[in-house]
């Protein structure tokens, strides 16, 4: 099998399992978005699902949320983990927004990169998910499965990115990323893995994995 072939096979077994998938993290708007995947850093989607309505109810907005204080927001997001550090970043992101950004979430990926706490990744899945614009967010699903698939050399996420983009047509990018995600989720997880239940593994992956 050609690697365009493989390509296509991932695509297409995609699309059968997972035609329409939902974004995982519970949102409204752009920036009730990028406080969820910040907060989702090293911690679960169903676990951040819980939480934010529960910040969310005291504030959606970064008007509501600077009224806070950051001793506040880390008490109520205490369970996601990371506390310390993500409650400085929801206040300090949320007090820029308003002074930059009228209380907007900008839509050019090196702007949210500036925010605080707003990694690459974090940029990219607010780029995708709330504007639409083409991005290839890798977490550690898309960065595991692309190894085992023998797509990417499984060095670091940056070159994991630049593969899959490279490698999947730009129009399929938002909704593709997503697809992996729970493709890895239910097929092909870290531990516990069934190599037989993963049928793109064992179609087209790495012969020497177990």
């Amino acid at each position: 099998m050609t690697k365009k072939e493989k390509v296509q096979f991932v695509i297409d077994t995609l699309q059968s399992l997972y035609p329409n998938p939902p974004i995982p993290l519970h949102h409204k708007d752009p920036y009730t978005l990028l406080i969820a995947v910040l907060l989702s850093a090293q911690s679960t989607d169903a676990r951040v699902n819980l939480i934010t309505p529960i910040l969310f109810e005291k504030a959606d907005n970064p008007f509501e949320m600077v009224k806070l204080s950051i001793d506040e927001i880390r008490e109520i997001i205490k369970p996601v983990g990371l506390s310390p550090m993500k409650s400085k970043g929801i206040y300090g992101l949320s007090k820029i927004l308003i002074e930059k950004y009228d209380g907007e979430v900008p839509d050019k990926i090196e702007l949210l990169e500036e925010l605080p706490s707003v990694g690459h990744k974090t940029a990219s899945v607010v780029m995708s998910q709330a504007f639409g614009v083409p991005s290839f967010p890798v977490d550690t699903h898309i960065h595991r499965l692309m190894y085992r698939w023998n797509l990417s050399t499984g060095k670091n996420v940056v070159q994991t990115e630049k593969d899959a983009r490279r490698l999947f047509p730009e129009e399929l990018w938002n909704r593709l990323h997503l697809q992996i995600i729970y493709y890895g989720r239910e097929f092909s997880p870290a531990r516990g893995w069934n190599k037989e239940k993963d049928i793109i593994t064992s179609t087209i992956g790495r012969k020497h994995l177990k």
